[in-house]
């Protein structure tokens, strides 16, 4: 047991506990939010759970996108602004908002939820594989971007999607290797990925 437990009170050790298996946040600063909080008035204390639990209570996946809402259909789905013969295909719903950011592409999502990893006992059944192909039978989409990361496993989705997809007669296309290799959608720059739009490849 980490020694700094034994000299904290036990609720304030839990929390730092709980704030440690936070993707990013060591104990160091686990511990500077925990105290943070101990300090702050105990309404910021109350929103921030409520915020906490709001998100596992009234989320959902859009029915469209598989992207997650509110509301459903979701914004972006709702927006007959948006160009519904392109869709981007995301791993993860954190991959689409770098891609908004760039105001480079006016087109519809479809979120995977993940990518075939068989390391990882991860199979294309176990994505939102079906889902795409679904709608792209029932619906007048003309082109599918493959947003996938630039790595083994998302080149690997990439490729199985689009043989899926290619004897539908819809183009495929990739974004363009403006990103490095081993990097995630999530952490590139705007003009990186404004390029990679625009650079785009037929696969």
């Amino acid at each position: 047991m980490n020694p700094d437990f034994l000299t904290t009170a036990r609720p304030i050790s839990r929390l730092i506990q709980e704030l440690n298996k936070l993707p990013g946040i060591g104990p160091k600063t686990a511990q500077r939010l925990a105290y943070h909080l101990l300090q702050a008035p105990p309404e910021r204390s109350r929103d921030l759970a409520d915020a906490v639990l709001g998100i596992k209570e009234n989320l959902k996946l859009c029915t469209i996108c598989l992207n997650i809402t509110d509301t459903d259909p979701c914004g972006l789905c709702a927006d007959e602004t948006r160009d519904v013969t392109k869709v981007c295909v995301v791993e993860e719903p954190i991959d689409i908002l770098p891609l908004e950011r760039t105001r480079k592409f006016r087109g519809l999502y479809h979120v995977l939820h993940g990518v075939i990893s068989p390391s990882d006992g991860i199979k294309p059944e176990d994505l939102r594989i079906r889902e795409l192909l679904e709608r792209l039978n029932r619906t007048g989409i003309t082109e599918v971007i493959l947003a996938t990361n630039p790595n083994v496993e998302g080149e690997a989705t990439s490729m199985y999607i689009q043989r899926l997809i290619s004897p539908l007669g819809i183009r495929v296309t990739r974004l363009a290797r403006g990103l490095p290799f081993g990097g995630d959608l999530e952490y590139a720059d705007d003009v990186t990925l404004s390029r990679a739009l625009e650079g785009r490849q037929e696969m």
